[in-house]
């Protein structure tokens, strides 16, 4: 039995990389999902075949309920709502690997790692890592929720000696891991525990709201490594393979979208970036917008020879990927040639934008990274931005004084025709004022982003 268990999970492990391969492009994201659901359903058919496994019961019990929940969850929640989505399961699998590793260490005989008061040096290495990393995910993930979900505001919570503090609470830990496993006193664990909590929220608290789609990647590596820890308590070597698969994507990806803002990881933990420039209402000085009408825009389009749309978070919250492809349909059958722009941290996280373009059935040849589609806005007759913001900001290229100096931007500026379609003149999520609405060739469109685009499609029309 054994034999075919470590086959099955080899299989499992080798889906799950496959997965991970397919998700890295939305033409192959299906059979990347597919890969990944028939790895866990192997690994889950596995492991409830080991004689390991006494009772039935309970294990069923969790599968239904949380299968039940996932389910609902799923059908219900919208496009902008999945970056939350995300950081409230991590914490979750977090909370998972913390109440692993106290019955791991309460019932050490079930998992022959020793007894009570007497558990092996290396098994309290392992449950002590994988608890601390869990607590923190787990209270870090609710705060990076909260921040996404509004309930929490996204400016930084910035308070004296932060830094001194957490490095503090990050040596005190690790000294009572030393005394975990010197005494293995129940005691020391607790208080890992307890601090890991408070670590948790005091790392998180302080980061700005334009900063938490990294974070939210940052806790999902840390989701991974915290499982790849219990998994060594619990002798399951697939578990440990597919923490540490997870653990690193999670760090790659943070990587990618530190790199798309053109900032350091410990830049983005110490720095407490979002929120704190946001501009004042009112406090525009004398520059003066060119306001704009959906005719306005319908003329311009159709009597172009090149578009270029740059969809951003406020095309997903009005849900106008449809109304998009729409317009874009209507101007490809005028002959006009038609692009779309994605920019890596367009939307709450990496792939956003491109999710929401599939969902609309638009052409995967027709998108293009920032790195492919740049050299094109020069040679531009229009581009029509839906809700975008930052990523569009000149600010970052010619302000040395900016917040975001240095993050590699659109250069939808150099286009001839810049039609910006806005709720309002207010700042992006960075909280940054953007001086393109007030260039000579931009036309400000002010509504709602797919109201605007469908009257568009019938002024076009």
């Amino acid at each position: 039995m054994e034999t075919f268990a470590s086959l099955a999970y080899l299989i499992a492990a080798i889906c799950f990389i496959m997965a991970l391969r397919g998700l890295s492009h939305p033409e192959t994201a299906r059979n990347g999902l597919t890969y990944g659901m028939a790895g866990m359903a192997a690994a889950i058919f596995v492991t409830l075949l080991l004689p390991s496994v006494s009772s039935y019961f309970l294990i069923f019990l969790g599968i239904a309920l949380g299968g039940t929940i996932g389910t609902i969850i799923a059908r219900r929640i919208e496009m902008t709502a999945l970056p939350q989505l995300v950081a409230a399961f991590h914490s979750l699998v977090g909370l998972a690997a913390v109440l692993v590793a106290l019955a791991a260490f309460y019932n050490p005989e079930a998992y022959g790692i020793g007894a009570f008061g007497e558990i092996k040096f290396a098994s309290l290495v392992e449950m002590a890592l994988g608890a601390a990393i869990g607590a923190v995910t787990f209270t870090g993930s609710i705060i990076a929720w909260g921040k996404l979900q509004g309930t929490i505001s996204g400016k930084p919570f910035i308070f004296p000696g932060q830094h001194k503090i957490n490095a503090g609470l990050g040596l005190t830990m690790v000294a009572l891991i030393i005394m975990l496993c010197a005494t293995g006193h129940p005691f020391f664990l607790w208080l890992i525990i307890l601090l890991a909590f408070a670590l948790g929220i005091l790392m998180i608290i302080p980061i700005g709201g334009a900063d938490m789609p990294v974070i939210v990647s940052m806790l999902n590596s840390y989701s991974g490594w915290a499982a790849a820890g219990i998994g060594f308590t619990l002798q399951n070597n697939l578990l440990i393979i597919t923490g540490a698969l997870v653990g690193a994507a999670g760090a790659i990806l943070s990587y990618i979208m530190c790199k798309g803002m053109n900032r350091s990881f410990f830049n983005v933990i110490l720095g407490g970036f979002g929120g704190e420039n946001a501009a004042v209402a009112g406090d525009l000085g004398d520059r003066h917008a060119n306001m704009g009408a959906a005719e306005d825009a319908a003329y311009l389009m159709k009597n172009a020879s090149r578009v270029i749309i740059v969809p951003g978070y406020g095309m997903a919250v009005a849900q106008a990927q449809h109304a998009l492809r729409e317009m874009a349909d209507i101007l490809k059958h005028e002959g006009v040639d038609v692009k779309y722009a994605i920019h890596p941290v367009a939307g709450r996280m990496p792939g956003h934008m491109n999710v929401l373009l599939a969902e609309a059935s638009v052409p995967y040849d027709e998108v293009f990274e920032l790195e492919d589609i740049n050299r094109d806005f020069a040679q531009t007759d229009v581009v029509y931005i839906i809700g975008a913001n930052d990523i569009t900001n000149p600010a970052a290229k010619n302000d040395p004084t900016s917040p975001i100096y240095g993050m590699p931007v659109l250069d939808v500026e150099k286009a001839k025709t810049v039609l910006f379609v806005k709720r309002s003149m207010g700042s992006g999520y960075a909280g940054i004022d953007n001086p393109l609405f007030y260039a000579d060739n931009t036309i400000m469109l002010l509504d709602d982003a797919k109201k605007m685009t469908e009257d568009i499609v019938k002024a076009m029309e």
